[in-house]
């Protein structure tokens, strides 16, 4: 009976040494997917900011071009789900050189314009309404899941492309995959940084301020397949 037992116990182990050498065996490789989309919405974060002796006249001016602003953007058919208020600040600025002290309010708004040739036209609408700072511009695509999905087909047809040029100088063919996992991923944009507004309304319409160009999205997949001998 002792005998027994221990014949099953060499075997077992036998059948998972092999099945874990089995697991080990094949060639992992990482693979990239990458998609290039144009644009098609843009996000102004925009910046309504004024500063003045007295809190409640500051806060005053400041709510004055907010509402201005907002009954604009409506007014040009902007959905309210697309008008979004990030922050609202009152602080106390204390100014070193004459040890005085200030009072500044300030609003941010991202507005996402969901047709980027209006862009254009809102900048001016904005700035002819009192806006007077940019935080940052952003460009978006409303298709982003669906080029995502084709982001990741590029990655693992890259990832089966690698690994075969791998073992064919070694005389061996690719398999099935064993185990697949998604990386990292990535949407390269070109982003606007902050900037205070100075030009007048005019200026800025006759200006094309936005090149929006191509939108990069970037997937990586890890893939392990199966190496089998020709």
């Amino acid at each position: 009976m002792k005998k027994l037992i221990l014949l099953i116990a060499v075997v077992s182990g036998f059948a998972m040494q092999a099945q874990n050498e089995n697991n080990n065996t094949g060639i992992h490789v990482t693979g990239e997917g990458i998609v290039k989309v144009a644009p098609d919405k843009v996000t102004i974060k925009s910046q309504i900011e004024h500063e003045g002796q007295s809190a409640t006249s500051v806060k005053s001016q400041n709510d004055e071009v907010v509402d201005k602003v907002i009954k604009y953007l409506k007014s040009e058919g902007i959905a309210e789900k697309n008008i979004n208020t990030n922050y609202i600040n009152l602080n106390k600025r204390y100014n070193y050189n004459d040890k005085t002290y200030t009072y500044v309010a300030n609003q941010a708004i991202s507005i996402t314009l969901e047709d980027i040739s209006k862009y254009e036209s809102i900048m001016k609408g904005l700035l002819e309404n009192g806006l007077n700072g940019i935080n940052g511009i952003e460009f978006e695509s409303s298709n982003i899941e669906k080029h995502k999905v084709e982001a990741r087909r590029k990655a693992v047809l890259n990832a089966k492309e690698k690994a075969e040029a791998l073992a064919e100088p070694l005389g061996q063919t690719v398999g099935k995959a064993f185990m697949i996992s998604e990386g990292s991923s990535n949407n390269y944009q070109p982003v606007y940084g902050s900037m205070r507004i100075k030009g007048s309304a005019d200026e800025a319409s006759n200006q094309e301020t936005i090149a929006p160009g191509e939108m990069e999205i970037s997937i990586d997949v890890n893939v392990a397949f199966q190496l089998l001998m020709e």
